[in-house]
């Protein structure tokens, strides 16, 4: 998770000095085909590409929709609001995974889980402050990115209990080249990399796949609503960065939001703990 962590930071820092150059559809097509370069490198290195196999592949394919979605939406969300709240809201995917895991994943909706879900929706109000000024495109889209990246988490997981991690990320680069090919050639004009911006682009597609190994290794041993509430050290990181970098103003609302959902995912994750102790 700490890879997991560093990836994902540096992901919104290059997506946002990308933004007005390219889509967020060309960025997914570029950051995607530097990943199946990368997977499919590593995969003929170690021969683990006789791993591959297309046994789940429906499920693949649904896991990767979802992803390419809220991956979408959420490089949107960098550009047009703070990065501390994007991040704030992005950390209620944790609580779309509590909600929703009765359903995808087979786990029982305990009231310890249900109390979780609660406090992060109240989080959520706080952060986000739903009044006409407080709501715009960007908190809508970062909101629904987390949706999306719960439907991503569930499906990691169940993929793992059949899957290896080199079959999940060769998927995930492949199908989501395609999707991103699609959507950004619609209108048959796809920006070009340039010197200056072609480091941003393989940063971003090392940092995602990096990521993602990191999070798909973290969801094989451990359970998801275990795994994912540690990614919350992000938010003061990428708070000071944006502070730093972007002259971004520390909105104290946004902490405290921030603090509820945690402690929601907190008591969560202390009982689940103590519940395998």
């Amino acid at each position: 998770m700490g890879g997991s962590i560093s990836s994902f930071s540096a992901m919104a820092v290059a997506g946002r000095e990308l933004a007005g150059i390219y889509d967020t559809f060309e960025i997914m097509m570029y950051r995607s085909f530097v990943g199946v370069c990368v997977v499919v490198s590593l995969a003929l290195l170690t021969g683990a590409w006789r791993q591959i196999n297309t046994r789940n592949f429906s499920l693949q394919i649904w896991r990767n929709l979802a992803h390419f979605t809220g991956q979408n939406l959420w490089f949107y969300a960098v550009t047009v609001i703070p990065l501390a709240q994007v991040f704030a809201l992005e950390f209620t995917s944790p609580l779309w995974v509590i909600v929703l895991s009765p359903l995808i994943l087979g786990e029982r909706l305990t009231k310890v889980r249900a109390l979780a879900a609660v406090l992060g929706f109240v989080g959520i109000l706080v952060v986000a402050r739903p009044t006409i000024e407080g709501i715009n495109a960007g908190v809508i889209t970062a909101a629904a990115s987390a949706i999306f990246f719960a439907l991503t988490i569930m499906f990691t997981k169940r993929l793992t209990r059949t899957q290896t991690i080199t079959t999940i990320l060769f998927y995930l680069t492949v199908t989501q080249l395609v999707f991103g090919v699609v959507m950004a050639g619609y209108d048959g004009d796809i920006a070009l990399p340039t010197l200056t911006h072609g480091p941003l682009l393989l940063l971003i597609g090392v940092a995602g796949l990096v990521a993602h190994y990191c999070l798909t290794t973290a969801l094989s041993i451990a359970p998801a609503t275990v795994v994912v509430p540690i990614d919350f050290i992000r938010l003061p990181v990428i708070a000071i960065i944006g502070m730093l970098v972007y002259a971004e103003a520390l909105d104290i609302w946004v902490f405290v939001g921030a603090a509820i959902i945690f402690a929601g995912n907190y008591i969560n994750l202390w009982v689940e703990t103590h519940k395998r102790a």
